[in-house]
């Protein structure tokens, strides 16, 4: 089941990787420019990005950094929402998609229990998600380098790590809700209002005290809290975000051993 996953993952995975790659070759190539005009482009930014939309993409304080311009450009919000979306996809064809298809309901006759068919999709999950960010992060150190971003390479890992494991929470997130309920379209509707309304808690309702301690719910408080590419690695943050997704892999299993599939 593991290889057969990967087999159906193939399709978005080489798209998504591809897509990322080329955006972040184009972005980071753009460091290059403000490096020599610094005041220019941090004015226009200034004037471009005004008020919540500044916030939004992560204050824009220190664009003219190399620091700050890779923080801002791939892994405040770009970068981390392709890398969700890929992985969605890849979660709904593991187990909603074929539901719905039909298809899964064979699947399941197979001699392979069904707490094993979570678990060979889940690490299929892993893996693909694991392949996207290892081209996304060598393309990015690579053109950064090129640029004069001069970022030193554990700070990128440190963030680039971060994107993974934020992506795959959400996948298991798109996976247990497709174990529970069969439908794809209910499972990226609870993605994308989580990790939209996740992401607004976090930056723009920072300074809002009625909504500021959702905070808590939210995975990008644990991806981006602790600053990781001016800081390193922030250890806790990140093994909440992997023992929430060891969670909700958990609750997948137990969902789908107690579900009459095609039903």
């Amino acid at each position: 089941m593991l290889f057969r996953s990967l087999r159906d993952f193939r399709r978005p995975l080489i798209g998504w990787t591809v897509g990322i790659s080329v955006f972040v070759t184009l972005y980071l190539t753009i460091y290059a420019n403000i490096k020599l005009a610094p005041d220019v482009y941090s004015q226009a930014a200034m004037a471009k990005f005004p008020g919540p939309l500044k916030d939004l993409m992560g204050g824009l304080q220190d664009l003219t950094s190399g620091y700050g311009y890779l923080q801002t450009v791939v892994y405040q919000l770009f970068v981390p929402a392709f890398s969700t979306a890929c992985a969605t996809i890849m979660a709904n064809k593991a187990i909603a998609q074929p539901e719905e298809a039909g298809t899964l309901e064979l699947v399941v006759t197979l001699p392979v229990d069904r707490k094993r068919l979570i678990l060979d999709r889940f690490a299929a999950l892993v893996i693909a998600l694991a392949g996207l960010n290892a081209v996304t992060f060598l393309i990015a150190f690579g053109v950064e380098r090129a640029a004069g971003a001069d970022v030193p390479f554990d700070r990128m890992l440190a963030g680039q790590t971060g994107v993974f494991l934020l992506a795959l929470f959400f996948g298991s997130v798109a996976l247990t809700v497709g174990a529970a309920t069969g439908r794809k379209n209910v499972a990226s509707t609870v993605v994308g209002a989580w990790a939209v309304l996740g992401y607004m808690v976090v930056t723009i309702g920072r300074g809002v005290s009625a909504i500021s301690w959702l905070k808590w719910v939210s995975p990008f408080h644990y991806y981006s809290e602790g600053r990781p590419i001016y800081q390193g690695f922030p250890v806790g943050d990140y093994l909440v975000l992997a023992g929430a997704t060891a969670v909700l892999v958990l609750t997948a299993v137990l969902a789908f051993e107690r579900r009459d599939v095609g039903v």
